[in-house]
């Protein structure tokens, strides 16, 4: 089997690969543009891929290609009409960085809500040096403990992220983007209540036809002035001129996010030129990635290719 790499940038220069030269052999790309896959892929049997479209105008060419591994959960850049016709099977890997990402969802949080960066700088400048007390109280910050944190997408991470919330003494309320997300656990609100009642509102929830957009002007204005928005979901589930506008003005009182609409960040995008990280903390997309989310990753990759070598359906998607 010729087994072929794509894009391991996206998997870190640090994880272990050596586990799939046992499967075949092993051509790895640092990166590859869109324009150059049919030429690498043209004699594989499997492709190993996170971002670049797999369709007819990359896969034509590759006549021995069998399976198409994603290095990721969803599958959006696979176009399964034409896989499907080739018969390609197609793999992903499921609930590899719901840990990681519930780590950074908190993360994320506490950075806004104490004003790390001020206080961080407020030492490293020497102004506590030259302090004549020994606290500061500049920046006002609350306690967690009986807000209320509003979920927006209540799988997996998002009931990881409750139950640490509920662990901090928050009441923990959702709102299901599907509507058919019952959890007896935690109260199940619309999205106006959510809005209005929370002090935290973070979201785990996927990007479809019905959460594009879903936080936009309108959603902002009805938030507490008080409140912190977390997206830990898909950049363009917010609106990025609508948070602009939330954050100048003082709508809400801080927001973090870890996804964009486009990524790598836009030149154009609004959210740029707030510089206030007291305000506003932008991470480049790396709550998944964790040193161990990232080996589990390949190693979910690995244990595809071996399912699929010995006849077995493992991670299949269609």
């Amino acid at each position: 089997m010729k087994i072929v790499f794509l894009e391991t940038d996206t998997l870190g220069t640090d994880v272990n690969l050596s586990e799939f030269d046992k499967l075949g052999e092993v051509i790895r790309y640092p990166q590859t543009a869109l324009a150059e896959v049919p030429q690498r892929i043209k004699d594989a049997d499997i492709i190993i891929v996170n971002k670049l479209a797999m369709n007819e105008m990359t896969l034509a060419e590759a006549t021995n290609l069998k399976l198409i591994c994603l290095t990721a959960t969803g599958t959006n850049i696979v176009d399964f009409d034409y896989t499907n016709s080739r018969n390609i099977t197609v793999t992903n890997v499921k609930g590899y960085s719901t840990q990681s990402v519930i780590q950074h969802t908190f993360a994320l949080f506490f950075y806004v809500y104490e004003k790390l960066s001020y206080y961080d700088e407020f030492v490293k400048s020497g102004n506590y040096i030259r302090s004549d007390i020994f606290s500061h109280f500049e920046m006002k910050f609350n306690e967690l403990y009986g807000k209320t944190w509003g979920i927006i997408g209540l799988g997996e991470i998002g009931r990881g992220v409750a139950e640490i919330a509920k662990l901090f003494g928050c009441k923990v309320v959702y709102y299901s983007t599907s509507g058919r997300n019952d959890n007896s656990a935690y109260k199940k609100v619309d999205l106006d209540t959510l809005l209005s009642e929370a002090d935290v509102i973070s979201i785990h929830a996927p990007l479809n036809d019905k959460t594009v957009d879903l936080i936009g002007e309108n959603e902002l204005r009805k938030m507490k002035r008080s409140a912190i928005l977390l997206n830990l979901g898909r950049g363009p589930i917010i609106n990025e001129h609508a948070l602009y506008k939330a954050l100048s003005e003082d709508w809400i009182a801080g927001a973090g996010l870890d996804v964009l609409t486009v990524e790598p960040m836009a030149a154009s995008n609004p959210l740029s030129k707030i510089k206030d990280s007291t305000k506003l903390i932008i991470t480049p997309h790396i709550a998944w990635a964790t040193v161990e989310a990232r080996q589990r990753v390949t190693d979910e990759v690995s244990k595809n290719i071996k399912a699929y070598l010995n006849g077995e359906k493992r991670n299949v998607v269609s």
